[in-house]
């Protein structure tokens, strides 16, 4: 069994809260994340648009794509508005040999909005989340056909957010959809993370390890506070930070038993200016080496 490990430049080039990197350049962290030892890097809005300027730059740095953001809006549009709408990131995906897209539905998400507490966040219906599902099959057998894994990402602020979402829309897809498994999204969220991967972890295709600083989770639960009032404050920390909750080892343990190889991802946005992005981005990397080994899954690279 092995993995690789990548990592979002989240850290480094916050899209959602801009100023809170502004003194960040995506070439300085490209260069951080190869550095440390990350072998992949998820794809960010300031990488080059295009194909080949895309390969060339990864090239550049030693590292490879493992995957990338992509704003759904399959909630108002038809299946086939939402092939034409992401039919070039697939395309691009497939040519550069991308493990997957991180698919989200955010027609209706209020995780970008700053004044807007998470409590406030659109929660379907089973029955819409069901009906959902069964549309997204449609587009992810499309992508799947295209050469690349659509893998949905369960996101604080979003319809599908916590346990009961994850199991809807499980439920009511086929396992042409796969799951990416967000360790910090599911804890702020109220579920056990460990749970979760015992009863999905034969449909997840891409996983996500950030921490959870729970006394700043409680401030945002107690004053009502929004994703990126969390975000700004410190909520979420890498793997290893001694300020964090969750334990990882657990987890790890967990997907070397169901046998999976596919990639882990740190993906945790803090203010750098409390938790410099190469510092906490290397105990991420070096937690998470140590604790792979000791469930013995092998590192690739």
């Amino acid at each position: 069994m092995s993995v690789k490990i990548g990592i979002s430049l989240i850290a480094w080039q916050n899209d959602d809260l801009p100023e809170l990197t502004k003194d960040y350049t995506t070439e300085g962290a490209m260069q951080d994340a190869a550095r440390i030892g990350y072998k992949g890097v998820e794809r960010g809005r300031r990488m080059p648009a295009d194909t080949d300027g895309l390969r060339a730059y990864l090239d550049t740095y030693g590292v490879v794509l493992c995957g990338g953001w992509c704003s759904g809006n399959l909630m108002v549009t038809t299946v086939a508005e939402e092939q034409a709408a992401i039919r070039q990131q697939v395309e691009q995906f497939a040519a550069l040999n991308a493990p997957c897209i991180v698919y989200a539905e955010c027609s209706n998400t209020i995780q970008g909005m700053l004044n807007t507490p998470v409590s406030q966040r659109p929660k379907l219906s089973r029955d819409e989340v069901l009906a959902y599902a069964a549309k997204l099959s449609e587009v992810a057998k499309w992508s799947a056909d295209t050469g690349v894994t659509l893998s949905y990402h369960h996101h604080m602020g979003a319809m599908v957010q916590d346990a009961e979402d994850i199991d809807w829309l499980m439920e009511g897809s086929t396992d042409d959809l796969t799951l990416l498994y967000d360790t910090g999204h599911l804890h702020f969220a109220g579920a056990d993370p460990v749970a979760v991967l015992d009863k999905w972890g034969h449909r997840v295709s891409h996983v996500h390890f950030k921490d959870v600083r729970q006394p700043v989770l409680d401030w945002v639960n107690a004053q009502d506070k929004s994703f990126l009032d969390g975000v700004a404050a410190g909520v979420y920390s890498v793997p290893g930070d001694p300020e964090g909750c969750i334990d990882f080892q657990a987890i790890t343990d967990k997907l070397a038993k169901m046998n999976y190889h596919g990639w882990i991802v740190v993906e945790a946005e803090q203010d750098p200016a409390k938790a410099a992005p190469y510092e906490y981005s290397k105990i991420g990397f070096d937690h998470i080496t140590d604790i792979c080994g000791r469930s013995g899954l092998t590192i690739e690279g």
